[in-house]
């Protein structure tokens, strides 16, 4: 047991129970007792290594329950976290969203928690055991609001409904309001233009104006008052507190007015002035409603794409289920122009596949049996059948909405600022509209012109515009970038990519294509190229060598498109690949080649080393050696027969648009590397075909190198961006400040890195980057123009150059303005830069 080292009382304390994974003996134990115990605030630490627990006793005024997880982990062992979503309803502004995040992290057990009110929804971490979903949602509940757990990726109708319902529910309010304001508003402007009719004076008896306000204020504005009930009983303020404020204090004064205004000594009533107030605000809440729809319409489409249902074979029957029944090992048959339901490998048949979903790429890839395939992208004209192995939340598809589900539920860190502001905001408005009050009051005598202008500036300074600004640009941003084949994790993401100064680039993977290629074939004198091709091809057909492999497949890519009139003996002239003689007395040597008799001929492929121990003079091959392996490529001599045949030289080629992306990126002025575990030479050379500059390659780096050279940029004040499979490179993904994981389809590794690019495509990069740009641009023109209408408004309210009504009406258009400006970024193309015209134009430019 470990000695206390804060002082508290037993009233102050908490006491939790921390899992602990990772420890493997009593030493293990003791290093996290003895840490846990140096934390300032903790009281008492305990660590069992047979239940793998830590008892912490805490002051969680000192410490809280993040610090204790985060001190686990810094010395090498897990502090497993469970995550959850919950759905929340009745948030009406910023500091609702804060209320509900502030009482959140007081519950036990929870780490971390963000509440987004674009998304209304509520991202929680919390360690399991010592809280749980219902006591999370129970936090919710006890402060006024509702919440449910949203289940990933499968929440669509669950969220969709619940949206449209609020949506009904505030039309029809808007509706009732509308109804009974319409004629105070008429009797306000008949009255304005010194109108006389008999049905103005009838809508003008204050009586009257009370029956036709009261439902307004008490049946339409009810929300309003509940809503400020719990925050004030919570010592917090948020808009309903300003408009039910604002709105009581004109119904009250006209009420006071109509019954006692002579002994009273005021005059006229401003029942218009509450009602109108509350229609305009549900109607701005209306339309704010439907604007943030929108900003999700990118993951509603997403989750749309997913086929409602199968057609399976079981037990030699075909016939169709519901796409949730659908079960690994199932064989699934698809049919030209249907969507594959679940994830699978291709077993019968072929086809090309449209996965621009997927990845963005709008070019059908061609998919043949053992190949993969992914839900929800289109199968265009074959047919097949595959074998489903992925269903259900295991799916490519499902886990994408799961990504950008949370990416839009996390915050920006640009957004801190909006959240302190709007902290502060309602409780300083309520004192500038009592000083406004009383400065009127006492200036001019007048209480009802005191009354208005303390309305107008309760009214105009609503923070919602403020809580809007981010997270509907931060949705709409990684929507766009799901479509496009950009996973941005989280806001933190969407945001770092604009400020990285140094990319470093992976080759293997990344760079090149992964996988090596045969690129030469060089015959000797008295050899035909496809001849020498096709005989070392079938010495090298029994090897699992990457490079025999590579050989193997070009041989049947061009005798594909090459006459087999000039086959040599032992290979069969219907073409290679479909009836070449298998090799006799195949043998592979380690690290050198392989011996084999094709047709009666003995053949050898592979190192200098190889042939001289065989007795071959490779001296008239020597030139074509070297030259190809100043190239970057891996050079081969062959033999036959004991003399010297030729050359084949194998690499691993360069991606398609790797060099232009990489001229993108320099154009924007970041510095580009490139990290390799390859020799010097080949990295030199490889850099040289996408114009990498040769002092900025790191050849010859181990793995486990490759984040201390990230780190060493790092140092020389770059922010870095690491750009690497997602698996061998984890370790430097995790190093860098933003980790971007490359690759294709199911194997991008979105847990190694902030951004996954699944199209697998170096252009992507940029587009990230681009959209990036595009996001924090919105943000900064919604923060701007909500802080400056607030600057401006306020004043102008408590100076009385504004009425209510007008207030009124230009608060709920404010956050649709930023609402609709964030949906206006839909407009951005992250792969401009490429598009066939623009290149086309730029070529001729130059």
């Amino acid at each position: 047991m470990s000695t206390p080292t804060a002082h508290t009382t037993p009233e102050a304390t908490r006491t939790i129970s921390l899992p602990v994974m990772g420890m493997t003996c009593a030493a293990c134990a003791a290093r996290v007792e003895k840490r846990l115990a140096k934390i300032e605030g903790v009281r008492e630490a305990s660590v069992n290594l047979a239940t793998e627990k830590a008892t912490v006793t805490f002051d969680p005024r000192a410490v809280d329950i993040a610090s204790l997880a985060q001190a686990v982990k810094a010395i090498g062992y897990d502090v497993p976290a469970s995550r959850t979503r919950l759905l929340v309803s009745g948030m009406t502004c910023a500091n609702c969203a804060s209320r509900i995040e502030k009482r959140l992290m007081k519950e036990p057990g929870v780490i971390a928690a963000s509440v987004n009110l674009a998304t209304d929804s509520a991202s929680v971490e919390y360690v399991p055991g010592v809280t749980d979903v219902s006591r999370l949602i129970k936090a919710v509940t006890s402060i006024g609001y509702h919440a449910r757990e949203a289940e990933p990726g499968t929440s669509r109708n669950a969220h969709q409904e619940a949206r449209e319902a609020e949506i009904r529910s505030q039309r029809n309010r808007l509706i009732l309001a509308a109804s009974f304001s319409l004629p105070l508003l008429v009797a306000m402007a008949g009255h304005t233009g010194n109108v006389d009719h008999p049905v103005l004076h009838f809508l003008n008896n204050g009586w009257v104006q009370l029956i036709l306000a009261t439902p307004v204020q008490f049946i339409a504005g009810w929300p309003f008052y509940v809503d400020s009930y719990h925050n004030l009983r919570n010592r917090s303020a948020n808009m309903s507190v300003l408009v039910a404020t604002g709105t009581t204090a004109a119904y009250a004064y006209s009420v006071a007015s109509l019954l006692a205004g002579e002994r009273l000594g005021i005059h006229g009533f401003y029942f218009e002035t509450s009602a109108v107030l509350i229609t305009l605000i549900l109607l701005g809440k209306l339309l704010e409603a439907r604007a943030k729809s929108r900003t999700s319409e990118a993951i509603q489409r997403l989750m749309g794409l997913q086929p409602k249902t199968a057609r399976v074979i079981r037990e030699g029957r075909t016939f169709d289920v519901p796409v949730e029944e659908v079960a690994v090992g199932d064989l699934v048959v698809v049919r030209p122009g249907e969507r594959i339901p679940v994830d699978g490998r291709i077993v019968e048949g072929s086809s090309t596949v449209d996965e621009s979903m997927l990845t963005g790429e709008s070019l059908p890839v061609e998919k043949s049996a053992g190949d993969e395939v992914i839900g929800a992208t289109l199968n265009k004209h074959g047919s097949f059948t595959f074998v489903a192995t992925k269903v259900g939340k295991e799916t490519a598809l499902a886990q994408i909405i799961r990504v950008v589900e949370e990416a839009q539920g996390s915050k920006a860190p640009v957004q801190r600022l909006a959240d302190v502001v709007s902290g502060y905001f309602v409780p300083a408005v309520v004192g500038v509209a009592l000083l406004t009050f009383f400065g009127w009051l006492a200036w001019s005598g007048d209480v009802t012109r005191a009354l208005v202008n303390m309305t107008a500036v309760l009214v105009i300074a609503c923070p919602c515009a403020l809580g809007l600004a981010t997270p509907t640009a931060v949705m709409v941003g990684t929507g766009l970038g799901a479509e496009h084949g950009i996973l941005f994790k989280g806001g933190e993401h969407l945001e770092k990519a604009r400020s990285v100064t140094a990319i470093v680039l992976d080759k293997t993977g990344t760079i090149t294509r992964g996988e090596p290629e045969l690129t030469d074939v060089r015959p000797a004198a008295g050899w035909d190229a496809q001849a020498l091709l096709l005989l070392s091809a079938a010495a090298e057909s029994r090897s699992e060598h990457p490079l025999a492999q590579a050989i193997v497949r070009g041989a049947q890519a061009r005798s594909a498109t090459h006459g087999q009139d000039d086959a040599p003996s032992g290979t069969a002239s219907s073409g290679y690949g479909a009836g070449t003689r298998e090799p006799e007395d195949f043998a592979a040597v380690p690290g050198k080649g392989v011996r084999a008799r094709v047709g009666g001929r003995t053949v050898l492929v592979g190192t200098r080393k190889l042939l001289y121990e065989e007795g071959v003079d490779v001296a008239s091959l020597e030139a074509d050696l070297e030259a190809l392996e100043q190239e970057g490529k891996t050079a081969m001599a062959v033999a036959v027969d004991g003399r010297p045949a030729g050359v084949l030289a194998v690499a691993d080629t360069v991606k398609p648009h790797a060099a232009e992306a990489i001229a993108a990126l320099k154009q924007r002025g970041l510095a580009v590397y490139m990290l390799t575990g390859d020799n010097a030479r080949t990295a030199r050379a490889i850099a040289r075909q996408v114009g990498i500059e040769e002092d900025c390659v790191l050849a010859e780096v181990l793995p486990e190198e490759k984040a201390a050279a990230v780190s060493r940029l790092q140092r020389e004040g770059h922010v870095v961006g690491m750009v690497g499979d997602g698996i061998n490179d984890a370790p430097a993904l995790a190093a860098a400040d933003l980790g971007f994981a490359i690759g294709t389809g199911t194997d991008v590794a979105i847990e190694a890195a902030g951004i996954a690019l699944m199209r697998g495509d170096l252009r992507g990069l940029v587009a990230a980057i681009e959209l990036s740009e595009a996001t924090l641009r919105k943000i900064r023109q919604n923060l701007f123009w909500a802080l400056v209408y607030n600057s401006l408004g306020i004043p102008l309210a408590a100076l009385g150059y504004l009425s209510p009504i007008l207030a009124g009406a230009a608060m709920a258009l404010s956050s649709v303005s930023v609402v609709t400006n964030s949906t206006l970024l839909k407009r951005f193309r992250p792969d401009a830069r490429f598009s066939p015209r623009r290149l086309a134009s730029q070529g001729s430019a130059g």
